[in-house]
């Protein structure tokens, strides 16, 4: 099993989760999360008052996948959340040892 983990812009949040439904992946985890990469954050001004925001909002997605479907499921959250742009994102792909569904006990690719 392979676990996926990508951070996104917030907006592009439901076309990731649809991208990844059409490709058969069923179930994601979403938190919010904030940093930076290459744009370093940006200058606001707020009531006349300039201010360095240093961390931007992201959400992180996490999905375990069978194996099979994650080079599917990349294509799906790179396709889906590019917007061309700086700060789209990373994805991040490491191995699973094991997951195993509370309710039933399953374990493996069935607990998925």
């Amino acid at each position: 099993m392979d676990m996926i983990m990508a951070v996104i812009k917030p907006f592009k949040l439901d076309d990731v989760r649809e991208a990844l439904n059409s490709v058969g992946v069923e179930g994601l985890t979403v938190t919010e999360a904030s940093g930076y990469g290459r744009q370093k954050g940006h200058t606001e001004i707020y009531r006349g008052t300039e201010y360095d925001v240093h961390f931007l909002p992201k959400i992180k997605i996490e999905v375990a996948v069978d194996p099979k479907l994650t080079g599917d499921a990349i294509v799906a959250i790179q396709t889906s959340a590019n917007t061309g742009k700086i700060g789209d994102g990373k994805i991040f792909v490491y191995e699973l040892k094991q997951a195993v569904r509370i309710r039933t006990g399953e374990s493996g690719v069935d607990a998925l």
